[in-house]
């Protein structure tokens, strides 16, 4: 099999936001507890967190990390996180049907951040609380005002201000699942007016505003428009919430999630300009995709588990091959997207549905999802070039002409330049051939593609580097093949 990859150095999609590159830990199964926090662990810091998981989030370089929620937050009382850890009160998690000792809040997890060279994504509670809590948090996290919250922050030994720019406004509003969940105008109202009050103790933050909770769901569309109406001049994000899904067992089908990520990046970003040529409006309201990852392994498992444990291992899925794959794809989906998506969260960072695993009082291994992200993460910064490929292409029962081949070129910061690539065909490799206009100097100087010929095929705390990387030869005379089923990537040098 045969293709050509086009890109030219004038064509640009956009500079990207390394935000884009950002993850999520929710009070969710061990993502916390014994996931970044683990008081007793050998590699337990001074405040108890895991410094063997600090150690690869560092290395994947995560910008910013959406916190505490997710489901969670819709019943949470952020002052519960806060102060003296002893009088700190155990709840009942609802949303998890967890007990929550809030051993870890607000306090901790900005320190935490910190030390993982990441940014805060707060969300706040606009399920069982709203507009009044939500405006007390931020003067508790930003403000430096002599007032009850931003004084309540030095009690508990903060002087200076945590400085969080980026706030969610509730997390999946429209979901019935969700605590508090609301129609779309109740919810439109509410985040106009908890940002309103938000944006008036820090003018400095920006806002995403919660979208519909899936593309499927009933409500999409109506939701974001009657969002977008009500809230516009308080918004700067509508969120977008997707995970993918091979319940069936196609593979083929399952490589063709990033055409339905694309699909629904594009809608999205259509209503929100719709809304702006209603309101004759000069701001354009971009994209924060703050959930997205492949999700349904730990299914089964997860309806077995008792209620009201501290810390249950809940959404534990082991990824094989394929899902590394399509994580890669989505990847590159996000960057051809640059332009409009800035800000996005593969959903979680450690334990729950996650690249980083971890044993309680043991050692640590990385998923296959774990390796794309580093990838993309560390090479992928820059601007996004406009990316073309001309190959053939199959069908499914889901879906017609998916394109064997999908790319996006990056031109980094420091002159080099990155070409991240699937090949979607189960059965054949693919010579590739680039057009390269502008950067025709530029040669290939490493291959790095994730394959095998066992698409179940996955890492364990037992088998580490049962499926990792394989780092390729280099053709001297610079041509590239791409193997059957597999993700790459390809950085270029003068």
């Amino acid at each position: 099999m045969k293709a050509k990859i086009f890109f030219e150095k004038n064509s640009e999609v956009s500079k990207i936001d390394n935000r884009i590159y950002g993850s999520f830990i929710e009070h969710l199964g061990r993502a916390v507890y014994g996931g970044i926090y683990e008081p007793g662990h050998e590699t337990a810091d001074d405040m108890g967190f895991r410094q063997d998981v600090l150690k690869e989030i560092k290395k994947i370089n995560v910008p910013i990390v959406r916190y505490p929620g997710g489901n969670f937050v819709s019943g949470y009382n952020w002052e519960d996180g806060t102060g003296d850890k002893a009088a700190r009160p155990k709840k009942l998690d609802l949303a998890w049907s967890s007990v929550e000792t809030n051993q870890i809040g607000i306090d901790e997890f900005q320190e935490w951040a910190k030390r993982a060279g990441s940014e805060v994504m707060m969300a706040v509670n606009l399920g069982t609380r709203g507009a009044e809590e939500a405006k007390n948090l931020v003067e508790y996290c930003n403000s430096t005002t002599d007032t009850y919250y931003a004084n309540k922050r030095r009690a508990n030994g903060f002087d200076k201000p945590f400085k969080i720019k980026t706030w969610c406004l509730g997390n999946e509003m429209d979901g019935p699942w969700q605590m508090g969940s609301k129609k779309p105008m109740e919810y439109a109202r509410l985040a106009c007016e908890s940002g309103k009050l938000m944006k008036w103790v820090d003018s400095d933050i920006e806002l995403v505003a919660c979208g519909s909770s899936a593309p499927t769901m009933p409500t999409f569309g109506e939701w974001e428009r009657t969002v977008l109406r009500e809230a516009y001049d308080q918004i700067d994000y509508m969120s977008l919430h997707n995970y993918y899904r091979n319940d069936k067992g196609d593979t083929a089908e399952f490589f063709a999630s990033s055409m339905i990520m694309d699909r629904f990046i594009k809608d999205v970003a259509a209503m929100c300009d719709e809304i702006k040529a209603e309101k004759n409006s000069d701001k354009t309201i971009n994209l924060s995709f703050d959930e997205w990852n492949v999700w349904f392994h730990s299914d089964e498992a997860d309806k077995k588990q008792e209620k009201w444990q501290i810390a249950p291992p809940l959404l534990e899925d082991i990824y094989d091959l394929q899902d590394g794959i399509v994580v890669g794809s989505l990847l590159i989906t996000l960057l051809k997207n640059a332009d409009r998506v800035k800000i996005a969260c593969l959903a979680q960072l450690v334990n729950v549905i996650a690249p980083i695993m971890t044993v309680n009082g043991g050692d640590i291994w990385l998923q296959t999802i774990f390796y794309p992200y580093y990838y993309t993460s560390v090479n992928g910064r820059g601007t996004a070039l406009v990316t073309k490929c001309e190959c053939g292409s199959y069908d499914t029962e889901e879906h017609k002409n998916i394109p064997y081949i999908d790319a996006v070129a990056v031109e980094n910061e420091d002159g080099k330049l990155t070409v991240f690539a699937i090949n979607r065909s189960l059965e054949e490799n693919c010579e590739i051939t680039l057009d390269m206009k502008g950067f025709e100097d530029y040669r290939i100087v490493k291959h790095v593609s994730l394959e095998g010929d066992d698409m179940t095929a996955h890492n364990s705390a037992d088998n580490k580097k049962n499926v990792i990387p394989t780092e390729k030869s280099i053709d001297g005379a610079g041509s590239l093949t791409l193997s059957k089923a597999s993700w790459n990537m390809i950085c270029f040098e003068k």
